[in-house]
């Protein structure tokens, strides 16, 4: 008798940065196209988001889309406000120091979330599959209380997933590569998971994809190790995307977005999963 043939695992890979410049667009389009991803979190903030909107409408493959909330580049849809003076979002670090000792300005930041929903949701005619946030800002001290009061009163029935930036200790050793950032990020979002699957929410379980932005790195080596250890319903982010010079005005990260970029579109990705068993997909059920 045939053996059964063994049925790849799979998880999900979701670009960030969508519509942080024209030219991050371009890249992120270019693989949800091909189906190299899985899909993509939007920064509805962003001046190119309303033209970058339509190219995903028609480019997106059927993919996940969501709100990359975006709480610490550039502007503030609401304006002026105690969270952002004269519009400039502050930087992740002065969020997280008012998070830790309660003074962050909580209304102000959960009219920005239901700003940032509503575009969304008006240029892409329907609510995001999930959301997740720039530098993991919804998930820190003080931000995850004001997400999900905005998430639960927005969407009490059919309502997106969320990101949970942390994993257990265990995988991330084993993992090896950026166990520092990882094990960071994992104690101070850790409490956010338990708080919205009170809620209902659906999470991912699981989650890697921590990089050294470096242009010189072997990319496709740190993607291996992505796929150590994964979770239940195993998420991966990624950064991939052409470069511009807005983007270089903007964002430290650049080079390294074009090497992202190139591995997605390469068979040695391909490779990678096969030998891991694995393969891009939606977000598994729990």
């Amino acid at each position: 008798m045939n053996a059964r043939p063994t049925q790849a695992r799979t998880f999900t890979l979701i670009a960030d940065d969508y519509a942080m410049t024209p030219a991050v667009s371009r890249g992120i389009l270019s693989l949800l196209e091909t189906g190299r991803i899985s899909g993509t979190g939007a920064m509805t903030n962003r001046p190119s988001w309303a033209e970058a909107a339509r190219a995903l409408r028609d480019g997106a493959n059927g993919a996940e889309l969501g709100l990359h909330l975006n709480l610490t580049c550039g502007e503030a849809l609401t304006g002026d406000s105690a969270f952002a003076p004269s519009a400039a979002l502050p930087k992740l670090s002065k969020i997280l120091a008012q998070g830790i000792t309660g003074s962050l300005a909580l209304p102000t930041i959960e009219a920005e979330i239901a700003a940032q929903l509503a575009e969304f949701e008006q240029y892409m005619g329907r609510a995001p599959d999930f959301v997740d946030g720039h530098q993991h800002a919804h998930a820190m001290p003080g931000v995850r209380r004001a997400l999900a009061r905005v998430l639960a009163a927005r969407y009490p029935q059919a309502r997106p997933w969320v990101r949970d930036a942390a994993d257990s200790f265990s995988a991330i050793r084993a993992r090896g590569r950026y166990a520092r950032k990882a094990l960071l990020l994992s104690l101070l979002t850790r409490p956010f998971a338990a708080g919205m699957r009170k809620l209902g929410f659906r999470l991912n379980k699981g989650f890697s994809g921590y990089s050294g932005f470096d242009p010189a790195g072997d990319y496709a080596a740190d993607f291996a190790s992505y796929l150590v250890s994964p979770g239940a319903a195993h998420l991966i982010m990624c950064h991939p995307g052409e470069v511009d010079d807005a983007l270089r005005a903007l964002d430290p990260v650049t080079e390294s977005r074009r090497l992202e970029l190139a591995f997605f579109a390469s068979s040695r990705f391909t490779e990678i999963c096969a030998a891991s068993g694995a393969m891009p997909g939606r977000l598994a059920p729990l």
